[in-house]
């Protein structure tokens, strides 16, 4: 049963990146290891660029 977590940050991922994100990744996993599709699990995680850090600042701070 696979897990897998993307993260990305909060900047405008549409659903249809997200659906493809997914189908993709869960047909990677398909092709190289044979899982079941079935109960490969997905989840994309959306982070605040103020909660995501580089270095020593944030995305927000370094896109500034």
């Amino acid at each position: 049963m696979p897990y897998v977590n993307i993260k990305v940050t909060n900047e405008g991922v549409s659903p249809e990146q997200k659906r493809r994100l997914i189908r993709g990744v869960t047909q990677l996993l398909v092709d190289t290891l044979n899982k079941d599709p079935k109960t490969t699990f997905v989840v994309i995680d959306e982070v605040s660029t103020d909660n995501w850090g580089i270095g020593y600042k944030s995305v927000t701070e370094l896109r500034a």
